[in-house]
């Protein structure tokens, strides 16, 4: 028996390594699948010189490793992480109790009595706790309703977020390639995402993208969008900003309608830092499983639920309709629908579909079935819209008082803070120590148009409360509260 052949001398080697560099730079498009194909067929390669074959018996070989790899990483879709998110506290100067909030209200006069009664009732049952933040220039009396002043605010609010993120994640700022700003009501000259770009120096191709009048869910809108556009950009990172504009936004009439806005929303915003690059999934929080929006602005009665305006001394604020109510709990029906197939266990779905067809097919007089959706995720961040939303919300899905915590504690230490709300409420459940490896976390806002978006994560770590830097801080063993007022 012959013995085998020798391995091939350096100046062989030598050869081959040069004409396959100079191989692979000639075909720039296909770098990486050239390189593949070369490391699986160089050693058969060098074997075959070496007994004198004609190379060209490997061609056919090398096209199929060519193609198979092209094939394995053209079909993996595009996964997107949340890297890491931070949720802005304000400073203690920006700190009012309730009683300070009666107290300017009254002393700045624009109030009428029967208007001053509602305020303190509305404050009273809003389940807000007895210290929340607001703009300084707000506290001030008169107070202070310049741009410059709203300018401030959203700078603090945007800059605090997005320095403490930056550091967690230790990206550089000039690594972003996609800028997303959210305020529904403020909405400057320049942007607030151009005074994002001018203060970060971000690079001048960044894809920049500035949201306004979308309302609360805006900031799971957001989510949304940098989803697509990082799957449309792979290798990319996404900077995620929500906030509302709370001296913008105030409302200096005695429309009833209108005075809630008032009372509700408070000061603060969030920064949320997605990748699509593959290796940021050992370091990243969350892996991005579902985004849904729905719609049903088409109805006018959901169009004109939420409804910036005029009132009959052109004074200008956001007046809530009384069908609100129903108006969230329609689209949410509508909302579900199309989300429960995608997230619920084939249990609940064949109730579902049972449920459906005794109704519509056999007409019978039955109420529709709710899904469990306890079965398909483990923590819910239901935007804090109010007592009254969060209320109807446990009721229509059926959760215990433990799901619904993170949204009542949010809104009782932070108040509403409009799109940011559902970070602040997740935030909350990593503090807790609640969140596990393998947990999925339910994001759902509703906002005006009237619309109801939903983002789906799931948890790729377990999440240490002691080392995760967050807004609650060391007050966390105050919460839960045993009552709200």
């Amino acid at each position: 028996m012959a013995p085998p052949p020798p391995p091939p001398s350096s100046s062989t080697r030598f050869k081959f390594l040069k004409h396959a560099y100079y191989f692979i730079l000639s075909n720039k498009t296909n770098l990486l699948f050239a390189s593949l194909a070369f490391l699986a067929g160089a050693p058969a390669f060098l074997y075959v010189q070496h007994l004198n074959l004609p190379p060209l018996l490997l061609l056919p070989s090398c096209l199929a490793l060519l193609f198979l790899a092209r094939y394995l990483f053209m079909s993996k879709p595009t996964q997107v992480y949340l890297v890491d998110f931070s949720c802005f506290k304000p400073a203690l100067t920006c700190l009012c109790s309730n009683e300070m909030l009666l107290d300017r209200a009254a002393r700045v006069g624009f109030l009428s009595e029967d208007s001053m009664k509602l305020v303190r009732k509305i404050v009273d049952r809003s389940g807000l706790g007895p210290n929340t933040y607001v703009p300084e220039a707000l506290l001030e009396v008169p107070p202070n309703l310049a741009l410059v002043e709203a300018r401030k605010e959203t700078e603090t609010v945007f800059f605090g977020a997005v320095d403490e993120l930056l550091e967690k994640t230790g990206v550089d700022a000039r690594d972003i390639d996609i800028l997303i700003v959210n305020c529904c009501v403020f909405n400057p000259t320049p942007s607030l995402a151009d005074m994002v770009v001018n203060h970060y120096k971000l690079r001048g191709n960044v894809l920049c993208y500035n949201l306004s009048g979308m309302g609360c869910s805006a900031g799971v809108l957001a989510v949304d969008l940098a989803n697509h556009l990082l799957k449309a950009h792979p290798n990319s990172y996404a900077l995620v900003l929500s906030t509302e504009n709370g001296i913008s936004s105030m409302y200096w009439g005695n429309n009833p309608s209108m005075l809630l806005v008032n009372c509700l929303f408070r000061m603060g915003g969030s920064a949320a830092l997605l990748s699509s690059h593959a290796s940021d999934a050992r370091r990243s929080k969350y892996r991005l499983v579902h985004t849904l929006r729905t719609h049903v602005g088409a109805d006018d009665n959901s169009y004109n639920c939420v409804m910036q305006q005029e009132d009959d001394e052109k004074k200008v604020g956001v007046a809530l309709s009384k069908e609100l109510m129903n108006v969230a709990r329609d689209a949410l029906k509508v909302h579900i629908t199309t989300l429960g197939p995608l997230v619920l266990p084939i249990s609940e779905k064949v109730k579902f579909l049972i449920n459906l067809i005794q109704r519509k097919v056999m007409k019978r007089k039955i109420e529709g079935y709710m899904p469990d959706f306890k079965k398909a995720f483990e923590h819910f961040c239901i935007h804090t819209g109010g007592r009254a939303v969060l209320d109807r919300m446990q009721k229509s899905l059926n959760l215990e008082d433990w799901y619904m915590e993170p949204s009542r504690m949010a809104l009782y230490r932070f108040g509403n803070t409009s799109s940011s709300s559902v970070w602040y409420e997740l935030a909350y459940c990593e503090a807790k120590g609640r969140v596990k490896k393998g947990d999925r976390v339910w994001q759902m806002a509703f906002g005006s148009g009237f619309k109801c978006n939903t983002a789906v994560w799931s948890a790729l770590k377990t999440i240490d409360p002691l080392t995760n830097k967050s807004p609650w801080g060391d007050e966390i063993h105050q919460f839960p509260v045993k009552a709200i007022s």
